[in-house]
């Protein structure tokens, strides 16, 4: 049993140090205690903030929300309504811009990409049961980061994550530069 628990800890060091070296926001700011599963297929990219994994087995389906960002949505819901009114936008032009988000989603992480989630405990499924999740590339790039960085999602703070304030830095250059959505609206 002894050997199993530090084969185990090594193992999850290991883990750690390929999957989450490059993404100093995750290794650095993401105190919460967390859920690490690893080797997960995307099988599925739903939005520009949303997709399915599958394990190495082939067994357990899980859809992901992608953890403290929001995309603009890419079909008529109540949600687009809210967005309308929030961002005083026309909902043909946010649905145009959730599918440029879901194509730049599918573009940085295409089907059969491996990623990594870290799901914080305290926050591990949403009101619809998606697990809420940051996913990190076999590179050590998160793609949370990486579509605020890009400007094709913002920072969302209906459900709190520990990077939230540096996700809002984020979104705020991005902005600031006119990345991706940025270079047609001010908000979205």
């Amino acid at each position: 049993m002894f050997i199993k628990r530090c084969t185990f800890q090594i193992y999850q060091q290991y883990i750690e140090s390929q999957y989450f070296k490059q993404s100093n926001l995750m290794q650095f700011t993401a105190y919460a205690p967390q859920i690490i599963k690893t080797h997960q297929h995307i099988t599925k990219i739903v939005d520009g903030d949303g997709f399915f994994v599958c394990d190495m087995f082939g067994n357990n389906k899980t859809e992901i929300r992608l953890l403290g960002i929001d995309a603009p949505e890419i079909k008529k819901c109540r949600k687009l309504l809210q967005d309308e009114r929030e961002a005083h936008l026309p909902g043909q032009l946010l649905m145009e811009l959730g599918r440029i988000s879901m194509q730049y989603l599918a573009s940085i992480a295409p089907i059969d990409t491996i990623v990594s989630l870290l799901i914080e405990k305290q926050n591990s499924v949403d009101l619809y049961g998606r697990t809420l999740a940051y996913a990190i590339r076999p590179d050590g790039s998160c793609l949370n980061e990486l579509m605020i960085n890009a400007g094709y999602a913002k920072a969302f703070g209906k459900y709190f994550c520990h990077v939230l304030p540096e996700y809002q830095r984020l979104n705020m250059i991005a902005m600031q530069e006119k990345r991706g959505h940025y270079s047609r609206v001010n908000s979205f």
